[in-house]
């Protein structure tokens, strides 16, 4: 999920204070005569509208082990990752089990922060998970999470607009730029909201142009190619043209609220937006208006989303590992990653889940799934969230006329080389 990849890059920079413990005297407990006992504090990253279903089924493991108390805290997407770094660096506040973006994990497992979960309950029936998203898991040859949900991005577009335009949904952003004219003039709207607060919307672009941020197996940077430099410039050119219309701040609830409220046709977003997006009204009485499609293909017929989701890991320092490793397991489990899809239409990282009735006929599933396996694996290395800060930095220079497509493109790959010191 990614809601603000540019505000946990700033975010990251401030020392931020934990609240709720999990991990001190308070949370001490572990198995007694085969029973679970204690608390175990949950850190959930979800957003406004799947907080409640993700605090609904956290308060479940009750039921299983009445001797353990559930402390469900949720924390803004974009003060997590800070957050928790803050707490678990200062042995105080740090929860039992975190809700992880897939790009953390490999991070925090690199410094001491996570318990390795092989051979523990936590990785039950572990062959069921996608391959893609077990990848994510993984650090220096051992697993530090659990995969929870699978995501990527596509092309979310208001089916009444379209027609009324005139024009069919656009699969390239050529198709793009070709239809924003009708579209402006029989609606009055925005053919596209384009996201240039985030960096992860950049990635489509340079993945559509042939290009990507790094060349992990060879360690090479390669964003500074031709194909980063022309990411940067088809953005900018459907801006400039007035196809798209973008905003420098909180980007994530400007676009999700042009979008509900039919201000603009289109927007790449994810499954994590789904709910949010039927609440408007736009679509909440007629969901059927709301249409999905594979992100447009670049200028050079590339075609390409990035794989996001959330793993669920625990705390190195928790006191109740016994206990966190079975709530990672039951909220891992096929039941609860089922119960998710079915109330949120978020996607499951189990393949068993997807033989489900009510999961097959999920119209969102039905696309996401073979959208999510074509989607492009980022760099699972501990950087990897940090490769995010040089590109929303050049983003924001490139869409304002400060920078050039290519000079961007520069900065991004010198900072790379600078933070990746054996890559050339």
């Amino acid at each position: 999920m990614r809601r603000g990849i540019a505000a946990t890059g700033l975010i990251a920079a401030l020392a931020l204070t934990a609240t709720a413990c999990g991990g001190d005297d308070t949370t001490q407990s572990g198995s007694k005569g085969g029973k679970l006992s204690g608390t175990v504090t949950f850190w959930d990253t979800s957003n406004d509208a799947e907080k409640a279903t993700y605090e609904k089924l956290a308060k479940g493991f009750e039921q299983l082990h009445p001797g353990v108390e559930v402390r469900y805290v949720n924390v803004p997407f974009g003060e997590a990752n800070a957050k928790f770094k803050n707490a678990a660096g200062g042995n105080s506040g740090a929860p039992d089990v975190m809700r992880t973006e897939v790009a953390w994990t490999q991070d925090f497992a690199s410094l001491g922060y996570l318990a390795p979960l092989d051979d523990t309950a936590a990785l039950d029936n572990a062959d069921d998970y996608l391959k893609q998203a077990a990848a994510s898991t993984k650090y220096q040859g051992k697993t530090y999470a659990a995969p929870q949900t699978i995501d990527t991005l596509a092309l979310f577009y208001n089916k009444r607009l379209l027609k009324k335009a005139g024009v069919g949904v656009p699969s390239s952003v050529d198709d793009i730029k070709s239809s924003a004219k009708k579209i402006k003039a029989k609606t009055g709207k925005t053919a596209l909201y384009l996201r240039g607060d985030d960096p992860y919307y950049y990635l489509p672009y340079l993945y559509g142009e042939g290009g990507d941020l790094l060349d992990a197996k060879n360690k090479k940077v390669t964003v500074d190619d031709s194909e980063g430099a022309k990411a940067f410039s088809v953005m900018k050119d459907l801006v400039d043209s007035k196809a798209a219309v973008t905003d420098a701040s909180d980007g994530y609830n400007n676009q999700l609220n042009a979008f509900k409220d039919g201000d603009v046709a289109m927007a790449l977003d994810g499954p994590w937006s789904i709910e949010g997006a039927l609440q408007g009204k736009e679509f909440k009485s007629d969901k059927g208006n709301l249409g999905v499609a594979p992100v447009p293909a670049g200028t050079s017929g590339g075609q390409g989303s990035p794989q996001g989701g959330w793993n669920l890991a625990a705390y190195a320092g928790s006191k109740n590992l016994d206990a966190s490793y079975e709530f990672i397991k039951y909220m891992s489990s096929a039941k609860v990653q089922q119960q998710t899809t079915e109330k949120l239409s978020l996607l499951p990282t189990r393949t068993s889940v997807y033989e489900q009735q009510s999961v097959k006929d999920n119209q969102m599933v039905q696309f996401f799934k073979p959208a999510v396996d074509k989607s492009v694996e980022r760099p699972w290395i501990p950087e990897s969230n940090a490769l995010f800060e040089p590109i929303r930095l050049q983003l924001g220079k490139v869409l304002s006329g400060k920078a050039s497509p290519a000079e961007g493109a520069k900065a991004v790959g010198d900072a790379y080389r600078k933070l990746l010191k054996d890559y050339k």
